[in-house]
């Protein structure tokens, strides 16, 4: 892997690691966003976290997969955090589940930490296509926008309409099934 790309893996690593909790948006059957406070782990940029088996936020991943995962914090020089665009799924292997739970007793060691309330959970796996990197600590600009495909992580840049490079994504995506919110004109 090319030196910047193991560079900005490497900030996005260590901010996954700086943070406990992140909030997950999902989109629910009415258009309407739902976004949820929980607590994760990653393995690599692959981020883990439990939902209940009978929650809404399992619902609307099982209806559309696309996710916005947000994490960060604002200290005395800076805020930074990332925002992530993702796709979202329930874990079914056994093994990996059995990986994720020694990943979460190492991370928490005894912590209470976001989880749901019913006993019947699942496991989700989300694993980002988009991730914007804000770092204010620089200064204010533009977030570092890097897109991850086949397990790379790229910086893309491009010139803007008012002079100045800035990053952007540029990426096919599958349209979303249905309409946006039941009963809108098409």
């Amino acid at each position: 892997m090319p030196q910047h790309q193991l560079e900005l893996k490497t900030k996005v690593l260590e901010l996954l690691d700086e943070h406990r909790f992140m909030t997950v948006a999902t989109l629910r059957d009415d258009g309407w966003p739902q976004a949820t406070m929980v607590g994760y782990v990653h393995e690599d940029l692959t981020l883990y976290f439990a939902v209940a088996h009978t929650s809404q936020k399992l619902a609307n991943i099982q209806r559309d997969d696309r996710v916005s995962i947000a994490l960060g914090h604002e200290a005395p020089t800076r805020l930074c955090g990332l925002s992530m665009a993702a796709r979202a799924e329930p874990v079914t292997d056994l093994a990996e589940v059995d990986s994720v739970n020694a990943l979460l007793r190492d991370r928490y060691q005894g912590r209470v930490a976001f989880s749901p309330r019913e006993t019947a959970s699942r496991l989700v796996r989300a694993a980002p296509l988009l991730i914007s990197i804000i770092d204010l600590g620089k200064g204010p600009g533009e977030p570092v926008m890097i897109s991850v495909a086949d397990g790379e992580v790229k910086r893309v840049r491009s010139r803007s309409p008012k002079g100045g490079a800035h990053d952007v994504l540029v990426q096919k995506v599958r349209p979303h099934p249905g309409p946006y919110r039941p009963g809108a004109p098409p």
